[in-house]
């Protein structure tokens, strides 16, 4: 199926394809210039904030991202949303973070709960039953900050919208779907990450079907299934999964970005689509711009149409 066109669908990309993690270190240590200049090269039209420090304040960032004609898409950012004890220090956090992105003109904030040691030991191996979950307790209070943290950020004028993220509280479908639920009161909308979505057990294009009503915003990654399967067989860690290389180049791997393509343009999704492969910095084999450059062009020719062995 043709999908009519690239217009619909504007791609950025991130810097955890250069391995920037989410506290400071080594990989904090590259020059954001050179980052946004290989996105640049590569093809983007846009660009989505690493963890909150990594980038300079608006003043000296603005500048930088105008010369270059990159639109800020958004930040992701991880809290504690089952912990009614952390409920300031999640709302001060985010505060912070939506005054830079407005002051930026940036249309999202995303969150995820944050991982956890807990779930990172069981990270892609989650019981069914919900033994390993959140109680009724912990949910309401996830709800209650969910919609509190919504109305904040709307009054930023961005829109809220949510990640299921592997090694947290809300990874699987069916966890997100007790999510929405908990969340039902608030407006926030769905983040949807091809990478963990199928890395949690689920499938991409059934959950941008499912909710295609609150799809406001996409994370694309690959993943290679081999190693997720045997990843589950040994037990690893999420981190340790990604030091097996689980993600890979967008197209190289598993995951079916045709299916899921077709999905959001049957459904008339129009929007961001941020590029995404989580690496680790001390591993990286092939350059990120390299990297970034091949699925950017991979996921041209998914959208007009072409088959992926003539991307």
């Amino acid at each position: 199926m043709t999908l009519n066109g690239e217009s619909r669908f504007k791609f950025g990309c991130a810097p955890n394809s250069w391995g920037v993690l989410d506290y400071p270190g080594p990989s904090w240590e590259q020059s954001y210039r050179t980052m946004l200049d290989q996105m640049v090269w590569a093809g983007y039209e846009g660009i989505e904030l690493g963890p909150y420090g990594f980038f300079p304040i608006e003043e000296l960032l603005l500048p930088e991202l105008e010369q270059r004609n990159l639109q800020l898409i958004g930040c992701f950012t991880g809290v504690r949303l089952s912990d009614p004890a952390s409920a300031s220090t999640v709302i001060d956090h985010v505060r912070k973070v939506v005054d830079l992105l407005s002051a930026l003109g940036a249309p999202f904030l995303v969150i995820a709960d944050e991982q956890s040691p807990a779930r990172d030991k069981i990270s892609g191996r989650v019981p069914a039953d919900g033994s390993a979950g959140l109680s009724a307790a912990q949910w309401k209070h996830v709800g209650s900050i969910v919609a509190e943290l919504a109305k904040l950020v709307n009054d930023y004028g961005l829109d809220l919208v949510f990640h299921p993220r592997v090694a947290t509280y809300v990874e699987t479908p069916e966890e997100t779907a007790i999510f929405f639920d908990a969340a039902s009161g608030s407006n926030v909308g769905l983040c949807l990450d091809t990478g963990h979505c199928v890395y949690a057990g689920g499938d991409p294009a059934r959950e941008a079907e499912k909710y295609r009503h609150i799809l406001r915003h996409v994370h694309i990654k690959d993943l290679e299934f081999d190693i997720l399967q045997q990843a589950r067989k040994d037990e690893l860690t999420f981190d340790q999964a990604i030091e097996r290389k689980i993600f890979t180049i967008i197209g190289h791997g598993d995951v079916d970005f045709p299916v899921f393509f077709n999905t959001l343009a049957k459904n008339d999704y129009r929007g961001w689509c941020v590029v995404e492969q989580d690496i680790k910095f001390e591993a990286i084999e092939i350059p990120s711009a390299v990297s970034v450059a091949e699925s950017l062009k991979y996921l041209r020719g998914v959208v007009a149409g072409e088959s992926a062995s003539t991307a």
